[in-house]
């Protein structure tokens, strides 16, 4: 197999028009991914020939919903690594994150246990953990990064001690592109008897995991940034753990038994699961991860890779651009400002041209007071993006200087 770019972009209709008579050229994929045809026609085949309501139904329809539904787990649960019985599915990564912090946290956390988390967690991995700050006494630690994204290790291991109870890590940084160590920090964390949540989505969307390998307890995705929709996301977690939760939310699915006195929990995962669920969206982001598995993961790391070397290398010839984050092995997400000019202003001219980028502190506000930065400006790449594209990107940048300059 090898990977055809130019096969991909095919795929995704979005590409084919234009914003403001101007080609499209979408690098906001950190914040959002457009969506195959493939997942399109999902979404619509199951709108129009095979909707129902899941589990219970006995009917046709029901039968074929909740068929679809599960395998979508099966194969969240193939793309993890994981066993389907550890894999919830809810409304995205943030809604997630909030489950453990619920389910877990408010269980397993209290007065003057530590929860350790890096200066460049995105808010949806900080504020759970704040309100276990605020309602069970506990403390957060935070680990430092350098200016690439690099975690000190002797740093982390001072920190761990028999107060940690859980280390809440990003997979890759939304504004430096970093990635972390996951697997030796899981193991620093698992010396001191802490669990480690590995917030998973900006990594998973450019290949599957093995978060039993990583060595994950708890692993979070999002539909909307791996080419399936919105409104759907993932947590794996180790099935003993799960077992031992209590439910977040209360309501149909989620029951073995109700009467008026008792009521009594479904097995995970579907204890997690409360009401009628992201039908149609969980199908969709199953039909996402099964095109991304079928294509050349290989071949897609190295054409993501190839693109970031050559925005990275023009970029850091501009001697009116400031970059964030140099990490060798980052990831294909490039923070940037052109001095002397406002991150929003160069966002709202460049979409003039066509260039779609993103502009704001990306939720990460304590790593813009440790970049002295009250914002940036954000190009990031996905599978359907060219080296031509990043050349119409690079000159609208020029156009920008010019404007404001």
């Amino acid at each position: 197999m090898s990977f055809d770019v130019n096969a991909i972009r095919d795929q995704f209709p979005i590409l084919q028009r234009q914003v403001h008579g101007k080609p499209l050229v979408y690098f906001d994929n950190a914040a959002s991914v457009q969506k195959p045809q493939k997942v399109i026609d999902c979404i619509n085949h199951t709108l129009a020939q095979s909707y129902a309501n899941v589990h219970r139904g006995l009917h046709t329809l029901s039968n074929e919903a909740t068929e679809r539904y599960e395998q979508a787990r099966k194969t969240c649960a193939r793309y993890l690594g994981a066993d389907e019985d550890e894999i919830i599915f809810t409304m995205g990564g943030t809604d997630a994150i909030n489950l453990v912090s619920y389910s877990w946290g408010m269980e397993n956390i209290n007065e003057g246990d530590e929860i350790i988390l890096s200066l460049m967690e995105h808010h949806s991995n900080v504020v759970p953990w704040h309100f276990l700050r605020e309602r069970k006494g506990a403390v957060l630690k935070w680990l430092s990064v350098d200016d690439n994204g690099a975690i000190d290790m002797d740093e982390y291991q001072s920190l761990l001690s028999d107060k940690t109870k859980l280390v809440a890590m990003t997979g890759l940084s939304n504004v430096l592109g970093a990635a972390p160590d996951i697997k030796t920090m899981a193991d620093m964390a698992h010396g001191v008897g802490a669990k480690i949540l590995v917030d998973g989505r900006q990594k998973s969307v450019h290949g599957p995991v093995d978060v039993k390998a990583l060595g994950a307890d708890f692993y979070v995705l999002t539909g909307h940034k791996i080419y399936g929709p919105s409104g759907i996301g993932a947590v794996y977690g180790k099935c003993e753990i799960l077992q031992s939760m209590r439910p977040f939310r209360g309501g149909g699915e989620m029951i073995d038994c109700v009467t008026q006195d008792i009521v009594t929990y479904n097995d995970p995962p579907h204890r997690f699961e409360a009401g009628t669920p992201p039908i149609i969206e969980a199908i969709a982001m199953g039909t996402a991860l099964e095109w991304m598995m079928a294509q050349d993961i290989e071949g897609l790391q190295a054409h993501e890779r190839a693109l970031t070397d050559y925005a990275m290398d023009a970029l850091s010839g501009l001697n009116w651009i400031s970059l964030y984050g140099r990490a060798a092995d980052k990831g294909p997400v490039i923070a940037f400002n052109i001095d002397g000019a406002h991150p929003h202003d160069v966002s709202t001219i460049t979409d003039q041209m066509g260039v779609a980028l993103r502009a704001g502190h990306h939720c990460c506000q304590p790593l813009m007071q440790h970049l002295d930065v009250s914002a940036t400006v954000r190009a990031s790449f996905a599978a359907y993006n060219t080296q031509s594209e990043i050349d119409i990107f690079i000159e609208a940048l020029h156009k920008v200087r010019n404007l404001l300059s």
